[in-house]
C-alpha cells in the first residue's frame, strides 16, 4: 500500500511539474514578444497570442473582421468566399479561403499568413489544426454590438493601431447612442434568420437581436426557448408569432435573399394564421441587406442600427 501511495505521489508531482513548465513556456513566449517590442493580446476565448512584430499577412474567416482591418488602415491576403456580404471594395480581388463554417486549410496554408482571424466558438475546434501547421490564430466573436467594439480594440492592438481603434470605437458609440435616443415609439418586431427551407427567430442574445434592442424596439421572440445548437436563435413558432402580432418582420440571410424571401412567403401562405399578423396585413416584411445583417457588419454596425430605426419609422 505504501508503494502505491508513493507512486501516486510521484505521478502527481510529475503532473504538477509538467503543468508548471507549460505555464512557464506560455509566459515566456509572451515575455519574449514584449521584450522584442511586440504585442500580446487576449482573444475572445481568453487565449493569449503573442506577436513579435505587426502581422503583415492576415487571413480573416469573417467579413466583419475584413471590414475592421481595412477601416484601421490594414489589409488581408485571404478572405471569406461570400461576396454577398463583402462591403470592402479593396478586398474583392483578395484570395478566398472558405469561411468560418468551411475552413480550407490548404488554401490558408498556401497564403503563408502571419495570423488567422477566426470565430469563437465556431472555430475553436479548428485551432489545433491551424496551429499544427505553424499558424497563429486569434478568435473573435460578434454576438452583440459591444462584441464588435471589442473586436476593433483587439485588432487595433494586434496592428499596433490603438489610437485609430479608440477613435473608431468612440465614433460608433456616439452614433449608436444618438440613434437610441431618437426612437420614441417602440415597435414589435420579429427578426428571422433564413436559409432555403430553414428559418429561425433571432433572440436578444444574437447580434441582430442586440442591434434591435439598441434601436429602442421590442423583440417578440425574447421569451422563445433557445435552440441548443444555435443558442442565439429560437425555433420559429407560428402560434407564438401570431399571438405576439409583430408590427414588422425582418428577414436576414447569408445566401440568395430572393430565394429565402420567396420560401418564407410560401411558408406564410401555407398557414392562414399568418394573414392575421399586423406586419403581413400592412406589407411590412423586409429583407435586410446581407452586408449589414447576414454577417458581422464590422465598422458599419451603427449604419445597421440606423437602418432598423429608419425602417421601423416608415
Amino acid at each position: 500500500m505504501n508503494a502505491v501511495i508513493k507512486r501516486c505521489a510521484a505521478i502527481l508531482a510529475l503532473t504538477g511539474l509538467i503543468t508548471t513548465l507549460l505555464a512557464a513556456c506560455s509566459a515566456g513566449a509572451a515575455r519574449t514578444a514584449e521584450d522584442e517590442g511586440g504585442t500580446v493580446i487576449t482573444d475572445a476565448a481568453g487565449r493569449k497570442v503573442a506577436f513579435s512584430s505587426v502581422p503583415q499577412r492576415i487571413v480573416a474567416l469573417g467579413n466583419g473582421e475584413v471590414d475592421i482591418i481595412y477601416a484601421l488602415g490594414g489589409a488581408v491576403v485571404g478572405r471569406p468566399a461570400s461576396d454577398d456580404a463583402l462591403a470592402v471594395e479593396a478586398a474583392k480581388e483578395v484570395a478566398t479561403i472558405g469561411s468560418v463554417h468551411t475552413v480550407d486549410l490548404e488554401k490558408i496554408a498556401a497564403l503563408r499568413p502571419d495570423v488567422v482571424l477566426a470565430n469563437n466558438p465556431i472555430n475553436v475546434k479548428d485551432v489545433p489544426m491551424l496551429e499544427g501547421i505553424g499558424l497563429k490564430v486569434v478568435l473573435t466573436e460578434a454576438n452583440s454590438v459591444d462584441d464588435i467594439l471589442g473586436q476593433i480594440e483587439v485588432i487595433g492592438s494586434m496592428l499596433e493601431k490603438e489610437q485609430e481603434a479608440d477613435a473608431l470605437v468612440a465614433q460608433l458609440r456616439s452614433g449608436i447612442d444618438a440613434i437610441q435616443t431618437s426612437n420614441t415609439e417602440p415597435k414589435r418586431v420579429l427578426m428571422v434568420y433564413g436559409a432555403p427551407g430553414t428559418y429561425m427567430a433571432a433572440l436578444p442574445t444574437s447580434l441582430a437581436g442586440d442591434m434591435l434592442t439598441k434601436s429602442g424596439n421590442l423583440n417578440i421572440a425574447a421569451e422563445f426557448p433557445r435552440l441548443q445548437s444555435y443558442p442565439q436563435y429560437a425555433q420559429l413558432n407560428t402560434e407564438r408569432v401570431v399571438e405576439a402580432n409583430p408590427d414588422f418582420i425582418f428577414i436576414m440571410t447569408h445566401g440568395n435573399s430572393d430565394e429565402v424571401q420567396q420560401g418564407f412567403v410560401r411558408e406564410m401562405e401555407s398557414n392562414p394564421a399568418w394573414s392575421s399578423i399586423e406586419a403581413v396585413r400592412n406589407d411590412r416584411i423586409h429583407v435586410l441587406p446581407a452586408g449589414l445583417f447576414g454577417t458581422n457588419p464590422g465598422s458599419k454596425v451603427a449604419d445597421a442600427v440606423n437602418m432598423l430605426v429608419e425602417l421601423l419609422s416608415s
